[in-house]
Parts: structure tokens; sequence; C-alpha cells
């Protein structure tokens, strides 16, 4: 069976990836395994030039290598820490025997490691370097959205069990395949279905958002279906504030990474501006 997977880093969102991870796993009826990836260890220089003496290099050498031993350490000891932390915080929402895993190297790099084990990642918003890089979205978020395959629920600093979800749907081939593997999930089924074009009123728009809607009803979904005109991102976050969705359901980078520089992308508005949690489906 397919594990999910919630990536902590100590950041304030990893509670609240426990918190969604832990939902999403009982929902899902899947095991839970928790991630935490650290930097490869540092490599030492030994070609120090200048006039040091040799014994003065030495000692120099000796230092940062006792000093990188020390961090590495550190941050092993680190992330096993929070790794049993994850583990027996969980544990108090019923959720039993939970896996850690504690990686080195890139965290797109880890996560494609095991994506086809994985039928959901949870990712914190704001990770604990994107203070660093950017007060909006955490700087890994979006590069592992693009890298990976498996369905990624990005959540913020605040868990609220979920009562209602909209769809955005573009009609895309993306957004087709994010239907139907939403459709045959149990990961949101029993809540309140909404599903939401943004464009005009025409007879294609209203043929695609009719054929999705069918789809979620042939399993089960009660679906309130609209179409709005407008700019895609201020249209969605309107409706999420009007209808009080609890969460946010979109097709991931659907449109062509050239198209994307040109004209942007909903996903990216919609990463950096949705304060509710976001899954993003291929």
């Amino acid at each position: 069976m397919k594990q999910v997977l919630a990536c902590v880093d100590g950041s304030a969102a990893s509670t609240p990836v426990c918190d969604y991870a832990a939902w999403a796993s009982t929902r899902l009826a899947a095991p839970l395994s928790f991630l935490h990836v650290l930097d490869e260890p540092p490599v030492i220089r030994t070609d120090l030039s200048g006039n040091l003496r040799i014994d003065s290099r030495e000692r120099l050498m000796e230092e940062l290598v006792a000093l990188d031993e020390r961090r590495s350490r550190l941050a092993r000891e680190n992330g096993q820490y929070l790794l049993e932390a994850a583990k027996h915080y969980v544990d108090d929402l019923g959720v039993m025997h939970p896996q850690s895993h504690l990686r080195y190297g890139t965290l797109v790099d880890c996560l494609k490691d095991v994506e086809t084990d994985t039928s959901l990642v949870v990712i914190g918003r704001n990770g604990d370097r994107s203070n660093l890089i950017s007060d909006v979205v955490g700087s890994q978020v979006e590069n592992v959205v693009r890298a990976i395959t498996c369905p990624v629920l990005v959540v913020s600093t605040r868990f609220a069990i979920a009562q209602r979800f909209l769809i955005a749907y573009d009609g895309s081939d993306t957004a087709r395949r994010c239907i139907e593997k939403l459709a045959a999930s149990t990961l949101l089924k029993g809540l309140d279905c909404h599903l939401l074009m943004v464009g005009g009123q025409t007879t294609s728009s209203h043929e695609q958002i009719s054929w999705a809607k069918d789809i979620l009803q042939q399993h089960g979904y009660a679906v309130t279906a609209a179409i709005h005109g407008g700019e895609a991102d201020t249209v969605i976050g309107n409706y999420c504030k009007a209808e009080r969705i609890d969460l946010l359901v979109m097709g991931a980078y659907g449109r062509s990474r050239i198209r994307q520089f040109f004209v942007g992308s909903t996903t990216t508005k919609m990463l950096q501006q949705a304060q509710i949690p976001l899954l993003l489906v291929r």
C-alpha cells in the first residue's frame, strides 16, 4: 500500500503538516511516514593557498574538519529528534506505527526516489529557510510540485478539518486527470464539493464543466458547479472566501514552462496567495 509522506523540517509549518498528514493517512487508510532531509556533508578543500606555515595549515585543516563533523552530528541529531517528535505527535492523534526517514541530499531528489511508493506528499507552504528567500512561499515548494508526479498537499500554519473543497477546473488535460484521480480517491469523499471554471459562458465551457461534474457525481460526490468570468487567481480567491472553502484542489502546472514564463501560472499564483491548503494533482 502506498504511503502518505509528510516532510518535516522544524519550521512553524511542521505541526500542521503532521496534522494534515495524519488526517490524510486516516482518510486514505494508508501508512504514514515522515521525511527529514539533511544537506550533503561538506567537502573540505585541501588546497589552501597562501603563505601559511605547514603546521598552521594542518591545524586549520584539523579545526575545519572537526567543526564540520560537529555540525553534521548536530544536524543529524536534530533531524532524528524532529522525526521522533513527529511520530509521538501523531501517536496522540491515533495514527499507529508511523515510519521515519532521515536522508541526505535535496528534498526534490529524495522525494523522486520514493514517489512510486507514495500516494500523497504533505509539505509546508513556508519551510525553515523561506524567510531567507521569500516571505510568500517556501523556496522548495514549487520545485517539489514541478518535479514529482504524485499529488502534493501544501499546507499553511493552521490545521482545520476540511468540510468543503473547491476544484479549480480549466478543462486542460492535467485538470481532467485531476478530476479522474480525485473521483477515484477516498481522500475527499463525503465532503461538500464545489467545481469552479473561470471563463466565459460558452458552449465549450458548459460541456467541459458538465463532464467534470458528471464524473464526480458518478463517484458519489454532491457537486456545486459554477462558471465565473475574470482573472483566474482573483476569481478563485473570492470564491473560496464567499463559500468558506477549506481546501483548494488544482491541476499542477498544466501548461508549458515557456508559456508560464510569459503569461504566468495560476498554480504559482495560488501557491503564493492561498491561505488554505492546496492540493496539487498531475
